[in-house]
């Protein structure tokens, strides 16, 4: 498209890489050109971090684009996209930045190639302030598999802070297009299960109590289940020295939720699993379909379907709020959120509901 580049202000609500993420992946599949200005403005650090750098660069080589002031610490950017396309593509953050985050920007453009793609995404796989990569595996998967979306990924190396150095391989089927999906009944909690990992040269021990605590704090509230959370000693397949645990739980429609932490230098492993569980629980209370991390990787898909999705949420936050403000800025789709009373809950839900755009893919 020549039209003339939609202007997206990278400082407001979220105010940060979701921005980024959002707009160059609607950017690649729409064909509008985007400049994106006051990039993390309001952050310690403005501007481009190496995560978000190889993120842009990762949709620009995927669409054939022309990106201009990608650099790090840049606050201005703009991308003219080309034509999306397949086969073999490769980011590096060079850090334990997230591969995630890198997946989250590049998995909706390569839906829309012409045939399937490899991803190869290499820095943190288990990083802070991002899914860990078991996250997106058994939390994202399912679920964006219900709008037609399917890939798989094979973690070849685990990479934790401060070094990165993990690698994982994503292989994605491109698809005609995307299906509206309807999560409103959650239904009762099935399965919870997980697992607490140590690598390099950190004790066994510490996965154990991480564990042992967070199956201790879930059982005062969730006693009629069983608890599989697994400690686990990662030797071949990871880089540096790293401990956490995720959990997750699975109810009888579907809906898959999960709390998570990371070990930090000085806090007892107790605390840690003790962290992740009162996070599960906290998205499980509210009785919504969705936890608080998918409720926003969800609205790209949301805003691209064809029909009319609507999705039941705890509480909506800001990154979610960020997500749909940059998708109707860039589709024709069109967001409401409605508060819900729930009989069963004293926690209030609300309902996102969206028309989507029904973006077909030119290529296939």
């Amino acid at each position: 498209m020549d039209s003339a580049a939609v202007d997206i202000d990278g400082s407001i609500m979220e105010g940060g890489g979701q921005i980024l993420r959002v707009s160059a992946a609607l950017s690649c599949i729409t064909g509008s050109s985007i400049k994106i200005t006051k990039i993390r403005a309001g952050r310690s650090s403005p501007g481009l971090r190496p995560q978000h750098l190889s993120g842009l660069q990762l949709v620009s080589d995927l669409c054939s684009g022309n990106l201009q002031g990608a650099a790090i610490g840049s606050s201005d950017i703009s991308l003219t996209p080309g034509k999306i396309r397949s086969g073999n593509h490769v980011a590096d953050t060079q850090t334990a930045g997230s591969v995630c985050l890198l997946l989250q920007v590049a998995l909706p453009c390569s839906v829309f190639a012409d045939a399937s793609s490899q991803l190869t995404l290499k820095g943190g796989t288990n990083a802070e302030m991002a899914p860990q990569i078991d996250y997106t595996v058994k939390v994202f998967k399912p679920i964006v598999e219900k709008f037609g979306v399917h890939f798989d990924c094979d973690i070849r190396m685990r990479g934790y802070y401060p070094k990165g150095g993990g690698e994982v391989v994503v292989t994605v089927n491109p698809v005609k297009e995307l299906l509206p999906v309807l999560m409103t009944e959650r239904g009762t909690i099935t399965k919870i299960y997980g697992r607490a990992f140590v690598a390099g040269v950190l004790p066994f021990k510490l996965a154990k109590d991480m564990s042992a605590a967070a199956v201790r704090t879930i059982r005062k509230e969730i006693k009629e289940l069983y608890i599989n959370i697994q400690p686990l000693q990662e030797k071949e397949k990871a880089r540096g020295n790293g401990n956490g645990i995720i959990i997750i739980a699975e109810s009888s429609t579907g809906c898959v939720f999960a709390g998570s932490a990371l070990g930090k230098k000085g806090v007892y492993a107790d605390k840690t699993g003790i962290e992740a569980a009162e996070m599960l629980l906290r998205n499980i209370r509210h009785n919504g379909c969705v936890d608080e991390f998918l409720q926003d990787q969800l609205i790209i898909f949301m805003a691209l379907a064809k029909g009319r999705s609507r999705i039941r949420t705890g509480a909506v936050t800001l990154h979610t709020q960020t997500a749909i403000h940059i998708a109707e800025q860039l589709t024709q789709a069109k967001f409401t959120i409605t508060k819900c009373e729930d009989e069963q809950s004293s926690n209030i839900t609300f309902i996102i509901e969206c028309e989507g755009s029904g973006v077909t893919n030119p290529n296939l």
